[in-house]
């Protein structure tokens, strides 16, 4: 077959039918939806990350314990004498916030938060004074370790947006969801919750929220506190009922690469309760 019949041969044969899905073919909310999940380009900045998303100089620090499932009752009270032991130290610029036990999700894990006032100083200082005390607080510390299959440690900024903490009383639960984002989008992720958190207080079910400084890098931590997980669910399906709340959920859902969530239950000497 001569070069001309093999070109007028796949001229005439059937072409595979190509789709061109534009936006004038799509549904309107189609279309708005798509626009959503398109992130915003993010500027360049000279400010790092935490001068722009957090004002305060508080410095969090959030230890997660996996326990040993036989010694969980031996390692809270462990746990216990060692708040008793800093709160007896007057010199510290540091105070409990909150302790739980998960009890949906790392089951036999515990979670303590600690805020320092004052910044990394009162890191220092506080490790210095504490690490000093070898007759009790050294000695519970290698207590502990025999109670443990692993642990870490992360410190923390709260997010400027967020709600002025408030320590709970009576019977509460708490959840705290994480977030691992792509590294760049922590200033999207600020803007975009700065608009979201006006959407989650009606119930005040707002405790604290955080981003990482120390640490698992580009984690996001939001703790909500709720009366129980019935009260979660018509919290979290009036969120969703009101107006920008979706869009808030859209932009930001690009920016994570992992999440989870646990449901916490305070421990008899959390100052949260």
């Amino acid at each position: 077959m001569s070069l001309a019949s093999l070109r007028h041969a796949r001229a005439v044969l059937p072409q595979p039918v190509r789709t061109l899905v534009t936006s004038s073919a799509l549904s309107k909310d189609e279309s708005s939806w798509l626009s959503k999940l398109m992130v915003r380009k993010i500027e360049p900045t000279k400010n790092s990350h935490s001068r722009m998303l957090s004002d305060k100089f508080d410095i969090y620090e959030l230890h997660t314990h996996n326990v040993r499932p036989d010694s969980v009752g031996k390692y809270l009270e462990n746990y216990k004498n060692t708040v008793q032991i800093v709160q007896s130290k007057g010199n510290l610029s540091m105070e409990l916030i909150g302790s739980w036990n998960v009890e949906v999700g790392d089951l036999d894990q515990c979670l303590h938060l600690w805020r320092y006032t004052g910044g990394f100083e009162m890191v220092d200082q506080a490790k210095r004074e504490l690490s000093s005390d070898k007759v009790s607080y050294v000695q519970l510390m290698q207590e502990r370790g025999t109670f443990l299959r692993s642990r870490h440690l992360q410190y923390l900024l709260a997010f400027s947006y967020w709600p002025q903490l408030q320590l709970r009383e009576g019977k509460n639960i708490y959840e705290i969801r994480s977030y691992r984002l792509k590294p760049g989008t922590m200033i999207e992720w600020g803007n975009n919750w700065a608009r979201a958190i006006n959407h989650r207080q009606n119930n005040n079910e707002a405790f604290a929220g955080y981003f990482s400084q120390i640490g698992r890098l580009y984690n996001v931590h939001h703790i909500w506190c709720y009366k129980d997980l019935q009260g979660r669910k018509e919290t979290r399906e009036s969120a969703w009922r009101s107006p920008g709340w979706d869009e808030c959920v859209a932009y930001t859902v690009p920016l994570i690469r992992e999440m989870h969530c646990r449901i916490l239950a305070p421990t008899e000497f959390s100052p949260t309760q």
